[in-house]
């Protein structure tokens, strides 16, 4: 296929050292940077070529990378670049493996990213469980770059300053949030900040800094290799370049795919080797939990971009997509989904802190055999009162799995309250014996 030739992420790794200095220049690393520092291309060259790439945020809000950059105020004041590697939605695992095995991608990223917009102290944020790999090959990366002389101060006498550092976090979903990141970053209980001010004035030791998703930094230096068009025409419009999609749950093949944005979630399946066992598609969430869930009719009519998910009720989110075949019982998925925003949430703002306990424990009752006919008005209601009440978005994403499910899939609670804990797919199996 033609998109083989195109891979922005993944190109490295098929090496036997992905991750080396030496295999990255194999494959034109550094080359856009270096370009940079001859004094070939200016900041202001580097954001419109961003902006007419159409990349846009691979963390989960998919604005556009560019325009972001552009926010950057024009001063002479101390600004801070902080990349998102704080892999945490649930079924997300594709920023983990651009660390492990293609590091001078995003390294190179950050650099351009911070020279486009003046910032010459970067941090990337890691999640504290990639530990074990991730990020011992980020630091390796790090240190190769600083030896051959393509990081520091005046690097290779060109008058730009870029220092790079790594910093750990504790493993909480809510640093995934921009602000709380920068909370924790300062050493501080990681909880959202009200906005405005945006970090763009407002950011890392209340200076100007711009976040960014481990992914999209690391597409920077294949766009300028290559053109803003070329990595326009690998999407759709609106949708520009490859995403990482991690496809898990019942199917044939999970993993990790760097497939063209806006390709037909129909084609995806199939080169996931499709529905496990011979099933049936029941339900897919497109991208990551917070997303909301769609049935097998409305998504395989869908292309994997944020335009046709967004017309089809969901959203593109980071490209997490969970399959759930005819055997899923969808109020216990919804009940696990719960628990994790129950369990994740800081506890600042209180829809979130005592809507999420609420959500969880009337499907908790549900699925003991308990609930009440009203539980399905509460969970709405609920979810409804959560949804837009909140500092940060986690409340929104507690809120539309419950909100999507109930809309798509009434008939299984329904089913549940009305024989005691059962499930239809349950019921379905004894009718077929």
């Amino acid at each position: 296929m033609a998109w083989e030739q195109n891979l922005v992420c993944f190109n490295t790794f098929a090496a036997d050292e992905p991750h080396t200095l030496a295999t990255y220049e194999k494959h034109d690393g550094y080359k856009s940077w270096r370009k940079i520092l001859a004094g070939k291309m200016t900041p202001e060259q580097v954001v419109e070529i961003v902006k007419a790439s159409g990349l846009r945020g691979r963390g989960g809000a998919g604005f556009p990378t560019g325009l972001k950059w552009s926010f950057m105020p024009k001063t002479d004041a101390q600004k801070y670049l902080v990349c998102n590697s704080d892999e945490s939605e649930p079924g997300t695992s594709h920023d983990r493996e651009v660390l492990r095995y293609n590091p001078h991608a995003l390294v190179e990223g950050m650099a351009i990213a911070g020279f486009a917009m003046g910032a010459t102290i970067a941090y990337n944020y890691i999640r504290g469980e990639f530990i074990d790999e991730p990020v011992p090959r980020f630091e390796a990366a790090v240190k190769e770059a600083y030896d051959a002389g393509l990081l520091g101060t005046n690097i290779q006498d060109s008058g730009i300053d870029f220092e790079l550092y790594t910093f750990v976090g504790a493993g909480a979903y809510i640093c995934g949030e921009e602000t709380a990141l920068l909370e924790s970053l300062e050493g501080k209980p990681g909880k959202p900040r009200f906005k405005p001010p945006f970090p763009a004035n407002y950011g890392l030791y209340g200076k100007p800094t711009t976040i960014n998703n481990t992914q999209s930094l690391a597409c920077i230096p294949k766009i300028l290799d290559k053109g803003a068009a070329w990595f326009a025409a690998l999407g759709p419009e609106n949708s520009g370049g490859t995403a990482l999609f991690s496809v898990s749950g019942h199917v044939e093949k999970p993993g990790n795919y760097e497939l063209p944005m806006g390709i037909p979630f129909n084609d995806l399946l199939e080169l996931c080797g499709g529905v496990w066992g011979g099933r049936e598609l029941k339900a897919v969430i497109p991208g990551g939990s917070s997303c909301r869930v769609l049935p097998a009719d409305i998504i395989m009519d869908c292309t994997m971009d944020y335009t046709s998910l967004q017309a089809a009720g969901s959203s593109f989110g980071t490209g997490a997509v969970m399959v759930m075949d005819e055997t899923t019982c969808m109020v216990k998925v919804l009940r696990r989904i719960a628990r994790f925003y129950m369990a994740e949430s800081c506890g600042q703002c209180t829809p979130c802190r005592e809507g999420t306990g609420w959500l969880y424990r009337m499907l908790t009752r549900i699925v003991a055999g308990e609930g009440r006919k009203e539980d399905l008005d509460h969970l709405l209601d609920v979810a409804n009162k959560i949804e837009g009440h909140t500092i940060c978005a986690l409340g929104d994403a507690a809120a539309w799995p419950v909100q999507s499910f109930l809309e798509h899939f009434l008939h299984e609670f329904e089913y549940m309250i009305e024989n005691r804990g059962r499930s239809i797919v349950d019921g379905a199996a004894d009718a077929a014996a």
